[in-house]
């Protein structure tokens, strides 16, 4: 289905980067995956699409730096020649109220979620436009969405992924790009692992499907928007939410 394509997944070591990073490479994509800190859970990714016959390799970089990120894309250019498809899926949480939130977890939050995709997008860009064709698909949150208390941060991060997508939509479609939002709701990760029983059960109560995602859920449409078949789509903010942002 992708067989050579080149995909970079960014915030690829665990979670729905993960899953997204081994679909792309079970469909024949050339996988990079994209880590920060996780150095150890990166390369287990890459073992794992290599050991179901594809091709990955893991690169560290930070994408809420400018100047990281632009190294990280002309090197990946320099090796495999292109990008087809971006997956714009690094990001941080540093929840609190808004009473006690403090700038700098503001701000960080920030930097990862929305200004590294701008990064991202903005680097590869020029190489989108010269092949006239492109895949760039943004991981949002129905929290971009609904909004979410103690997530002000977080959630404004994600609505401006939203807003980010349908400009970049408009500005790259004339030339065959596609440029969509994804927005998870909750989702079967590391991160909701550590619930309690109780949390997890009000979510199950909450949602209209009766359950929480699973990383495949994602990943699968994630999937379809990288594909020849979703080259009539951009500009959209797909929810994978069970039915929770009708």
């Amino acid at each position: 289905m992708l067989k050579g394509k080149v995909a970079l997944v960014t915030g690829a070591g665990r979670g729905i980067g993960r899953e997204i990073a081994l679909t792309l490479g079970k469909n024949g994509a050339t996988v990079i995956v994209n880590y920060n800190g996780s150095k150890e859970k990166a390369e287990e990714t890459v073992a794992a699409i290599t050991a179901q016959g594809g091709t990955a390799e893991a690169i560290q970089c930070n994408v809420a730096s400018f100047e990281e990120s632009n190294q990280m894309v002309q090197d990946i250019l320099a090796k495999y020649g292109r990008v087809d498809i971006l997956v714009n899926n690094a990001g941080i949480t540093k929840d609190n109220l808004i009473m006690r939130m403090t700038e700098a977890d503001y701000d960080a939050v920030m930097d990862t979620n929305l200004k590294g995709a701008f990064h991202m997008i903005r680097h590869l860009s020029r190489t989108f436009l010269k092949q006239r064709s492109g895949r760039i698909i943004n991981i949002s949150s129905v929290s971009g969405v609904m909004g979410n208390a103690g997530q002000s941060n977080y959630a404004a991060s994600k609505a401006g992924l939203i807003g980010l997508t349908k400009s970049v939509a408009r500005e790259l479609a004339s030339r065959g790009i596609c440029v969509n939002a994804v927005a998870p709701g909750f989702i079967e990760t590391e991160m909701t692992e550590v619930l309690s029983d109780e949390v997890k059960e009000n979510v199950k109560n909450v949602v209209p499907l009766g359950r929480m995602g699973t990383t495949q859920d994602v990943a699968e449409l994630v999937l379809f928007l990288a594909g020849d078949k979703a080259g009539y789509i951009t500009g959209q903010v797909l929810h994978v939410d069970g039915g929770l942002a009708m």
